[in-house]
C-alpha cells in the first residue's frame, strides 16, 4: 500500500502541501504523490517544477470536472418547492454525480494510507464518500472558516438534519468535516470559528514554517518562483528607502466592480507610500494594463514565498477578504473586511457566517 497522498486546488494548497511534508523526518520525504486539479486554476508548468524537487514520488494532474459538465444531473439542482421532493433530488444528485466522476479519476485512491483533500466540497469530496473511502480534509485557506463557513451557509435551513444525512447515513454530501467518510479536517485555529465541528483538528500552520530550515526554504522557492530573475530584481526596486505598500487583489465581484474597488483601495493608500500589486492567481482582470504604472507580482507565486527572502521589507499590506496572518515581511497587515465590501455590492452576498 502507497503512503500518502495530496488533492490541490490552489497554488496555496501545494504550499501548505511542501510545509507538511518538509515537517517529517527526511526518511519519510518523498512517499507522497502529489495531484494538481486544474478544476478552477492553471497551474502552468507547476509540474515539472515540483518534479524537479524531488519532494513527492508522483505529481499528477486531474481533470476534475464540475456537475455543471453533465447535463442528466441538472434536474436534480432544481428546486421542487418543499424539503422532502428537494432532499430526494439532492440524494439520487450525490449518488449518480459520484459514479459519473469514476472515468475522469488519475489514482486508485484505495491503495493509499493516508488521502488529504483540499476543498473536499468540490467533485472529489462526492467521489471519495460516494465510493467509500476514507479520507482527511485541510482548511481551503488560513482560517477560512472564520470568515465563511461554506458547509454551514450551503446547506442554511434545517442544517442539522442535513448534516445528519451525510455524516451518518451518506445520503447526501455536506463538506467540510460532516462527510461520513472525512475522518477529519485540518484547520489553523479552532477557537476562531464560530460553529466548529467536532470533527476539526487544530493544525497550525506557522509552527510548520518555523520549523523549515533555509535547505527547505529553498526548495520551496525552487518549485515557485518561475522566473527568478524578475523577481529578485522586482524585490530590488522594493528594497528602496521610501515607505512600500502592497496591495493583494482578490477575484471579487464582477470585473468592472472590481477595477473600481482596486483604484479606489490605491487612491486611499497612494499618497502613504509606493503602491506594488500582487494580483490573485484566479483574478482575471488586466492588472498589466489597467494599472501599468505600479510594480507588480507573478500572480502564482504565493504571497507567502516572500516570507522567504530575508531583506523584503514592506510597511503595510492591504487584503479586501483575504486572510493576511501568515505575512511577516510587513509592519502592518490590513483586512478590510466586510464593511468595505459593503459598499460594492449587496451585504449578504460577503456575510456569509451572519446567514447561517
Amino acid at each position: 500500500m502507497k503512503e500518502r497522498i495530496y488533492v490541490c486546488h490552489t497554488f496555496y494548497h501545494v504550499y501548505v502541501t511542501f510545509l507538511k511534508e518538509l515537517n517529517l523526518p527526511e526518511a519519510q520525504r518523498g512517499q507522497a504523490d502529489l495531484v494538481l486539479s486544474r478544476l478552477s486554476i492553471d497551474f502552468g508548468d507547476l509540474k515539472s517544477r515540483v518534479e524537479k524537487t524531488g519532494l513527492f514520488e508522483r505529481v499528477l494532474e486531474y481533470d476534475e470536472k464540475r456537475d455543471t459538465c453533465f447535463p442528466e444531473l441538472q434536474k436534480y439542482r432544481t428546486d421542487k418547492g418543499n424539503i422532502v421532493s428537494n432532499m430526494l433530488s439532492r440524494i439520487f444528485f450525490t449518488q449518480k454525480f459520484s459514479k459519473l466522476l469514476e472515468q475522469d479519476i488519475p489514482v486508485d485512491f484505495k491503495e493509499y494510507k493516508d488521502i488529504y483533500i483540499y476543498c473536499d466540497s468540490d467533485p472529489i469530496g462526492y467521489y471519495l464518500n460516494g465510493h467509500r473511502i476514507r479520507y482527511h480534509a485541510l482548511e481551503d485557506g488560513l482560517n477560512c472558516l472564520v470568515h465563511f463557513d461554506a458547509a454551514r451557509y450551503d446547506n442554511r435551513g434545517h442544517f442539522e438534519m442535513k448534516a445528519f444525512f451525510s455524516k451518518k447515513l451518506n445520503l447526501i454530501f455536506v463538506q467540510n468535516g460532516y462527510g461520513k467518510y472525512c475522518i477529519d479536517m485540518e484547520v489553523n485555529d479552532i477557537a476562531a470559528i464560530p460553529n466548529p465541528c467536532p470533527y476539526y483538528v487544530e493544525r497550525p500552520r506557522q509552527p510548520l514554517v518555523d520549523a523549515l530550515t533555509d535547505k527547505d526554504k529553498d526548495l520551496i522557492l525552487q518549485a515557485f518562483i518561475r522566473d527568478k530573475e524578475t523577481l529578485e530584481s522586482l524585490l530590488a526596486d522594493a528594497d528602496s528607502s521610501e515607505k512600500k505598500i502592497l496591495v493583494l487583489t482578490e477575484p471579487l465581484c464582477d470585473l468592472e466592480t472590481r477595477e473600481r474597488i482596486f483604484r479606489d483601495i490605491i487612491r486611499e493608500y497612494e499618497p502613504k507610500g509606493r503602491i506594488f500589486i500582487k494580483p490573485h492567481p484566479r483574478d482575471e482582470l488586466d492588472y498589466r494594463k489597467l494599472f501599468a504604472q505600479y510594480p507588480q507580482f507573478d500572480p502564482t507565486v504565493p504571497m507567502e514565498m516572500l516570507n522567504f527572502f530575508p531583506n523584503v521589507h514592506f510597511d503595510t499590506v492591504v487584503g479586501v477578504l483575504t486572510e493576511t496572518k501568515g505575512i511577516t515581511f510587513a509592519d502592518e497587515r490590513i483586512r478590510l473586511g466586510a464593511d468595505f465590501m459593503d459598499a460594492y455590492e449587496e451585504p449578504e452576498v460577503h456575510r456569509q457566517n451572519e446567514q447561517v
